[in-house]
């Protein structure tokens, strides 16, 4: 998902397209005894995507808590996320780009 985001970002730079990680949280899937806060992930989404300070405005972010993080390195290779994008059209038949 996050190099899906960081393709968009680059294919379309005027569109904002971010990913956000929620944290592990206390869901079904997370399990009660998950540390992170539930309301910080969704918190994080919808200032991105409603917020108006610059940080907010930023395009191709990896966002945790509010905090930009560096993602995995492949994230940003462009020819990984061209090899996702095509996997991506072939399977859906939506070609992004």
């Amino acid at each position: 998902m996050t190099a899906l985001a960081a393709a968009v970002a680059r294919l379309w730079p005027g569109a904002p397209s971010n990913a956000v990680d929620p944290g592990w949280v206390p869901t079904k899937m997370g399990g009660p005894s998950a540390p992170d806060d539930l309301e910080l992930g969704h918190q994080t989404q919808e200032w991105l995507a409603a917020g108006d300070d610059l940080e907010a405005l930023t395009t191709g972010g990896y966002w945790y808590h509010r905090q930009r993080r560096q993602p995995h390195a492949a994230v940003h290779d462009e020819a990984f996320q061209d090899r996702l994008l095509q996997v991506l059209a072939e399977e859906t038949g939506a070609r992004i780009g």
